[in-house]
């Protein structure tokens, strides 16, 4: 500790932003002298539309020292094993995003190579049967794999379906005991600095001042810092990413519940559907410009599985990325930092990265500038990322059956992505080096489940000999297909190791001042 280091760190808003970066700063930051304060109001309802994730939330529940299981139970929670996508490619079909790796590599040539090179020789299955999670996804079925269990077992990654109201009152325990100060109240105007046009301090509404030298903003898309005071701007990404409503509304599970989510495309957006262990989570995300709020209501109530367990809740939002993401001493998290919709599940990973990154890159009083703009460099190239990858479902489709999809089949797309679409469309080539989301076998599901195909493979693949690679990769179909029918299925594996529990026993049964 020195004159400079933070000494009040301020979290504007809870919801699930909010209690992950509470939880995360009182773990790694817990060093005798920055306190943290988070500001909520009750009066403020959350978003809470995402409760599909990826694999990497597995990496921040562990440096938190979370016991799976118990987070499992707590959030009512299911495993996912990746997405299944309807009637995106045409109108009839579907494709599965998996986790994990389609078969692997031989000789140092990738597997997507190898089976493209054999799909020119002789009447092939769909790639999916090659990959763990797939196949598991396919039979309903679910186990843990152990961390150095070997394939085909050890192929299968997962992440998490949940209720994330749950999630964030889970981690505000975990944070409080911790020593997070909590403070009811609704924050009405915020003092700057004179000298700097820093925050200084922010008014709640019976005029209490909180005062803060680092300020985190996760107050949604109202952006109550990073933009309503410090007037960062946005960059809005309608043009790319149409979609700017949503309707959300649970139901009854109409049966006991799938390993992963499904996206069903519609005449002017899609449907999630997101199976947990006490109800399902549904949703229409769509374009105001191709259909009306009523009409999109009645889409997505024709289409549930079960009975509404309440009224639907009808959300707005401009899909883009808040211009810095860190600005003089406020960093946005979640929704106040950007939103790129939920299809491919990156919201609650979007608020892990930047957590990660503000803790990789944390600063003292004096906020070197250097600091805040790698940050801001580095957020980004993810936002961007990620965009690009949403932006590809919705440009490859051969679907021409309503103006939304002719609008969406026929636009302009970033140079970023024409140029990786260019690359897998000659060989079949994915680079993905230097990106640590979505990798080479979720581009490889979403091109060829869209019907990007490529002309030809890479030279290398002909090196091989024909006869080895058919009966390797025939070895490899059968390993994903026989480990699968020999495991649980996931309400049998949740059943015997995490079946949720009534939320007001969480506390009873698990200490969180004793973790490590």
């Amino acid at each position: 500790m020195n004159e400079h280091s933070i000494r009040n760190m301020v979290i504007v808003g809870g919801g699930t932003a909010g209690w992950m970066a509470a939880a995360a700063f009182s773990r790694f930051l817990n060093n005798g002298y920055t306190r943290i304060t988070l500001v909520e109001s009750e009066e403020i309802g959350t978003i809470g539309v995402g409760e599909a994730t990826i694999p990497p939330l597995i990496t921040f529940n562990n440096m938190l020292g979370i016991n799976e299981n118990d987070f499992v139970s707590a959030t009512q929670g299911t495993f996912k094993l990746g997405i299944e996508f309807v009637n995106w490619g045409g109108l009839g079909e579907r494709y599965f995003h998996p986790f994990g790796n389609h078969g692997h590599d031989l000789e140092g040539v990738h597997f997507h190579q190898l089976y493209l090179r054999e799909r020119k020789r002789r009447v092939m299955q769909d790639i999916s049967a090659w990959s763990m999670c797939s196949v598991a996804a396919q039979h309903g079925k679910f186990a843990r794999p152990a961390p150095d269990t070997k394939p085909p077992f050890g192929h299968l990654f997962y992440a998490f379906q949940f209720d994330a109201s749950l999630y964030a009152r889970y981690l505000r325990n975990y944070a409080e005991a911790r020593g997070v100060t909590r403070i009811e109240g609704k924050i009405v105007d915020a003092t700057l600095r004179p000298s700097d046009g820093f925050v200084e301090s922010v008014t709640l509404g019976d005029g209490r001042q909180i005062e803060g030298d680092l300020f985190i903003d996760c107050s949604g898309f109202r952006g109550l810092l990073i933009e309503q005071k410090l007037e960062t701007g946005y960059e809005d990404w309608t043009h790319w990413l149409p979609c700017d409503r949503a309707i959300a509304v649970p139901c009854a599970n109409p049966g006991p519940p799938d390993p992963f989510t499904r996206a069903t495309a519609h005449s002017a957006g899609w449907q999630w559907r997101i199976p947990l262990q006490h109800r399902m989570g549904n949703g229409h995300v769509y374009s105001s410009a191709f259909i009306s709020d009523d009409e999109a209501e009645r889409v997505l109530l024709d289409n549930l599985e079960g009975a509404p367990l309440q009224e639907p809740r009808r959300l707005t939002f401009t899909t883009g990325r808040r211009k810095q993401a860190w600005n003089r001493n406020v960093v946005s998290l979640g929704l106040s930092s950007g939103f790129v919709e939920p299809l491919e599940s990156t919201s609650i990973h979007l608020i892990q990265s930047g957590i990660a990154k503000l803790i990789a890159l944390f600063p003292d009083k004096r906020f070197n500038p250097v600091e805040r703009g790698e940050y801001n460099k580095q957020m980004q190239s993810l936002f961007e990322d990620i965009r690009d990858f949403i932006i590809l479902h919705y440009n490859a489709t051969n679907r021409d059956d309503s103006a939304f999809w002719n609008q969406c089949r026929t636009m302009s797309i970033p140079d970023s992505l024409a140029w990786k679409i260019e690359l897998f469309r000659a060989k079949a080539r994915v680079f993905r080096e230097g990106f640590d989301l979505f990798g080479t076998a979720s581009w490889v599901a979403v091109m060829l489940g869209q019907h990007i195909v490529p002309e030809d493979y890479e030279p290398p693949a002909d090196a091989l000999d024909e006869d080895r690679v058919a009966a390797a990769l025939e070895q490899m179909r059968l390993g994903y297909l026989e480990t699968a029918q020999a495991m649980p299925t996931q309400a049998e594996f949740i059943a015997r190791c995490c079946a949720g529990r009534p939320p007001e026993a969480e506390l009873r049964q698990f200490d969180f001042g004793t973790m490590a």
